[in-house]
């Protein structure tokens, strides 16, 4: 690496530098047409686990329609509206149904990464669908006791959990690169269209008096973990867990399956050269490193917090306050039928995933999250605004316009969240961090989001009850917060390779400045796993001349040149 070897003083070989990687990569696309890249096998692995999105929206969207139906209610309610003497959950009742889910799913992201990691990715995506349906039995078995459907749920959350790390690990890992941010990407969507499928079941079974009401929709849960879980009996094993465990081989006939290629194509073989200086580079200095590195790191704490907290804000923007308890928040402004209500947003949700997919790659990470922090800001305001002001809260039939324009603005909200930060913070989660702590970085990032879920479902029917429609101004201010901190903290990583990602946090490029920033043309880029970190070393305090950071690096470290890292070069 040039820029690297000029600070050393030492001349070594270099890998190709990542511009000729970038004019090989284009010549290859450009000779790629559409129907070449979404190949029949590409589609069915794109659809087939991006299922695991599909459970997660399905389970988050169906749980409102239940607790208003009224055999559930019927069954599980421990109370009465005081107002019309109509059976009700309480407040902890409630919370705690819908809430399990979200420490389930926090257990079961923080468990999905060192399994995978021990058996490989396609045996514990299997192993998740099985805990899911597992949660199903034990929540539709149930006859009177409530406590059996949150434990089911909290089971279900398992399963919910640890697909959703493995799955956008595995699409990642898998697909070609060609089509690789597109497959990804339909995690989310398969999100949002599996909260818009549970809206629309609820709605055809919620005027059924009898048990089937809430058990249909439970029991047709088992079809997606099913499909998923013996689709991927036929599936090959991630090329990059098969690489890490010696089988080159298998993983490059994987490789080549997914190009539709021969094992001896340039692509192929480019792909495989790719995993293997990777998997070297995350190797310097020893295969293990300390956990705490994710803190102690050159700039590691600011990127380890910062994921953190977009996670947390993704949560506190309010989106999950519609999705977990739409149905019962518009049965309080009057509507005839809330479900109806519930559906229009989940199909506000799915319509407009699509174009915030074209919106991020048009206008950056930056521009668009800003953006629809304040969208939302905006929506919240009016929405409490109306509800604590204008709506008649001891009957909302009284005041049906006021109702109707809240409706408006929930779909709006949930228009801006959809094509903004509902999709856009996973994607800056997965780019911020260098390789050798990723999955540490993003398994913490993950179990903030799920905190946040946990903190939000379950004290929403107390907030609501004591400040009632105020409660949106607390999300408001959450909004315009996540607007502040991506403009002082959050670097474009539009068009950015990983490494150029890297370095921008390593050598401390303004986020306000880093549209514009331009990487040292036809040279190498220093980045964290090509600087030898000390274990332990802590943070960056200075640069020198060329703008590498001086502390941080192993003073005996041999410099790395792509190829396999031997103890002895650095003695």
């Amino acid at each position: 690496m040039r820029f690297l070897q000029r600070i050393r003083g030492r001349e070594t070989p270099s890998t190709a530098s990542s511009t000729n990687a970038d004019v090989e990569k284009r010549a290859i696309m450009a000779k790629t047409g559409i129907a070449a890249r979404f190949r029949p096998r590409i589609l069915t692995m794109g659809m087939l686990v991006s299922m695991g999105g599909f459970i997660f929206g399905y389970d988050t969207g169906q749980i409102s329609g239940f607790l208003e139906m009224p055999d559930f209610l019927a069954r599980f309610a421990d109370t009465t509206n005081p107002k019309t003497g109509a059976l009700a959950f309480s407040n902890g009742r409630s919370g705690t149904i819908v809430a399990l889910l979200s420490i389930g799913t926090l257990l079961g992201a923080l468990c999905a990464a060192p399994i995978s990691d021990k058996f490989g990715r396609k045996p514990s995506i299997v192993f998740w669908c099985l805990i899911f349906c597992v949660g199903v039995i034990v929540q539709i078995t149930t006859e009177h006791k409530w406590y059996q459907v949150a434990l089911g749920r909290w089971t279900a959350g398992l399963g919910v959990g640890g697909l959703s790390v493995l799955t956008p690990m595995y699409q990642s890992e898998t697909a070609p690169r060609y089509v690789r941010g597109a497959l990804v990407s339909c995690y989310q969507l398969f999100i949002t269209l599996g909260i818009f499928v549970a809206y629309c079941i609820n709605f055809g079974t919620e005027s059924d008096n009898s048990p089937r009401s809430w058990r249909l929709p439970m029991g047709i849960g088992f079809i997606w973990p099913v499909i998923m879980g013996v689709g991927m009996l036929f599936m090959r094993e991630s090329p990059r867990w098969d690489y890490r465990q010696g089988n080159i081989d298998r993983a490059r006939g994987t490789i080549a399956r997914s190009y539709g290629a021969s094992e001896d194509h340039p692509e192929v073989q480019r792909e495989l050269r790719e995993i293997k200086e990777k998997l070297d580079a995350e190797r310097v200095g020893g295969d293990k490193h300390p956990w705490y590195e994710i803190f102690t790191g050159p700039r590691m704490a600011y990127r380890t917090l910062l994921g953190i907290t977009l996670q947390a804000l993704q949560q506190l923007t309010g989106a999950n306050f519609f999705f977990y308890y739409g149905t019962s928040i518009f049965a309080s402004v009057g509507l005839p039928n809330s479900y109806v209500t519930s559906i229009i947003l989940g199909a506000v949700n799915f319509g407009t995933t699509f174009p915030g997919l074209y919106i991020v790659e048009r206008f950056g990470r930056r521009p668009s999250l800003i953006a629809g922090a304040l969208w939302m800001f905006m929506c919240f305001m009016v929405f409490a605004s109306l509800g604590h002001f204008a709506l008649d809260q001891s009957d909302g039939a009284n005041t049906p316009t006021v109702g109707y324009v809240m409706i408006v603005f929930a779909c709006l909200f949930i228009a801006g969240f959809a094509m903004t930060w509902g999709p856009i913070v996973w994607a800056l989660v997965g780019e911020i961090y260098p390789s050798r702590y990723r999955a540490k970085c993003m398994a913490l990032a993950t179990a903030s989001n799920w905190v946040w879920n946990f903190l939000i479902s379950f004290f929403t029917p107390y907030i609501t009850g004591a400040i009632d429609y105020r409660y949106g101004y607390v999300f408001a201010a959450c909004c315009f917060m996540g607007a502040v901190v991506v403009y002082f903290f959050v670097c474009e990583s539009q068009n950015r390779t990983l490494e150029e990602i890297d370095t921008m946090y390593i050598l401390d490029v303004s986020p306000t400045k880093s549209k514009h920033w331009q990487p040292p043309e036809g040279e190498d880029l220093p980045s964290l796993d090509n600087t030898y970190l000390t274990p332990g070393a802590r943070g960056i305090k200075k640069k020198n001349e060329a703008g590498l950071p001086t502390e941080g690096r192993r003073e005996d470290a041999a410099p790395y040149t792509g190829g396999i890292f031997h103890a002895s070069e650095a003695q």
